[in-house]
């Protein structure tokens, strides 16, 4: 459980932190949205939103297992996005990387909580 907590705490930060830009506005931030993935530059608030809230709900994942799996899936959707846009952008595994790892350590925290025969 504490492994699982310190692994939060780093999807926490790190999500955090790709958040930003994407809540602060930046224009690169959106042309990139627009002219590299072909997505429009009003979803770039609404991502940043979405890694922001799981940032958060990692942080406080320590008090139930339901607000780390929700934090987990949220985060998913999202990395998922993320490295299928920069591989069809042709970035490849340099490209993705960051998302890769960083929803690789989500994964893992999902599939611990799924693991525990007892939900607290």
């Amino acid at each position: 459980m504490i492994l699982r907590y310190l692994t939060n705490l780093k999807v926490a930060k790190e999500l955090f932190n790709a958040s930003q830009p994407k809540l602060k506005g930046d224009q690169g931030m959106k042309d990139t949205f627009e002219n590299v993935f072909g997505l429009p530059s009003k979803m770039v608030p609404i991502i940043g939103a979405a890694e922001a809230i799981s940032s958060v709900l990692f942080v406080f994942s320590f008090a139930s297992k339901k607000i780390s799996r929700l934090a987990s899936l949220i985060t998913l959707g999202v990395l998922g996005g993320a490295i299928f846009k920069h591989f069809q952008a042709g970035h490849g595994k340099e490209g993705a990387k960051h998302a890769m790892d960083v929803s690789g350590l989500a994964a893992l925290s999902l599939l611990d909580t799924l693991n525990c025969k007892k939900d607290k």
